[in-house]
């Protein structure tokens, strides 16, 4: 570090993100990704055409991507905000709504902590349960704002929207930010909430279930009010925030919507496929209803997991927090890479 850095930024522990190999290939289940490649109509849409318009700004509206996302959620496109990939909308939440602090669980998507401590936010940490479920009463009427991933990663765990009703109920004044990255892999949309509740906002991308994690969009669902607080910040920021190409890519797979269902409805069942092999090996799996499971092993060590298969050519998501050291998290890809990776495990064991 220099000593030209902001005194307020010298403590900062960056987000690390999971590992984008660039030699060797490998089997790549470490960071969620889709196994499947975007649709046909968005491979039309990012054309020769939209690349000759790259010398212009892009819309700083995004106005093609809110009115199809209006229409696909039944909401209004005032309702919508969209983002240079859901990290964009959460941090701009976490900026607008989080002067009181900002609470989340202590398993979770670790870039919550970053961007608190990125925007000099108190934050307030609220363990799990013992079986790794999140107790949504302990969230209510703590008189700071809230995020939840839901369904949570690494877990894979989801509260019921209900129960995320409760929380908005409970203190209306604080904003309830609902993250769900992983929602259409089984998960229930907390959407319809926004019609009841003022103060929720849900968030979601284009990264996992639309096959578009490289080309950084998200967005997110609130009442008119909330999203006009986000649009007032990203203009006073980075008005030209979601590029013309990528634009142009998540109109196109929003129209597609059945090829990418289709494709979740594959991941679910490679997902339940993996989890039944995986128990059959004597791990212990989570009831996950994202692209990914949450598995251990009691007699394999999580990291010298993560280790060997990484040596055989196959990567896996390990945490060093101590809490699920020996859990790794494994993206669910094609059949017959999770064919792989079962019996490399099994080689593994002996």
């Amino acid at each position: 570090m220099s000593s030209y850095m902001n005194s307020r930024f010298r403590n900062l522990s960056p987000y690390t993100p999971g590992e984008q190999p660039q030699g060797r290939k490998y089997v790549k289940l470490n960071t969620n990704e889709s196994p499947f490649p975007p649709s046909e109509g968005v491979l039309e849409a990012v054309n020769r055409s939209e690349a000759e318009l790259l010398r212009l700004y892009s819309d700083p509206t995004s106005d093609p991507v809110k009115n199809v996302l209006a229409e696909r959620y039944e909401v209004e496109p005032d309702q919508v905000f969209v983002t240079n990939g859901s990290d964009e909308a959460l941090n701009y939440a976490f900026m607008a709504f989080g002067e009181d602090g900002i609470a989340f669980a202590d398993v979770t998507y670790g870039f919550y902590g970053v961007i608190a401590d990125f925007n000099g936010l108190r934050s307030r940490i609220i363990p799990l349960e013992e079986d790794m479920t999140l107790d949504p009463d302990k969230y209510k009427g703590i008189h700071m704002a809230c995020v939840i991933a839901n369904p949570n990663a690494p877990t894979g765990l989801m509260v019921p929207v209900d129960r995320i009703a409760g929380i908005a109920a409970s203190d209306p004044s604080h904003v309830v930010i609902v993250d769900e990255a992983y929602v259409d892999f089984g998960g229930e949309s907390a959407v319809r909430l926004i019609r009841e509740y003022k103060n929720i906002l849900v968030v979601h991308t284009f990264s996992k279930s639309r096959s578009l994690a490289g080309a950084r969009v998200g967005y997110a669902i609130g009442d008119e009010a909330l999203i006009r607080d986000l649009e007032t910040l990203k203009y006073s920021s980075n008005p030209y925030n979601v590029n013309r190409i990528s634009m142009a890519a998540a109109v196109a797979a929003v129209k597609d919507g059945e090829y990418y269902r289709k494709n979740c409805r594959t991941i679910m069942e490679n997902r339940a496929w993996t989890v039944e092999e995986l128990r059959k090996l004597g791990f212990s799996c989570r009831d996950s209803l994202t692209n990914f499971v949450f598995a251990e092993h009691p007699d394999m060590d999580g990291r010298k997991l993560y280790l060997d298969l990484k040596e055989r050519g196959i990567l896996v998501r390990h945490f060093d927090s101590e809490r699920i050291s020996n859990y790794n998290r494994i993206t669910i890809g094609t059949r017959e890479q999770m064919e792989f990776l079962i019996s490399t495990i099994r080689e593994l064991q002996g």
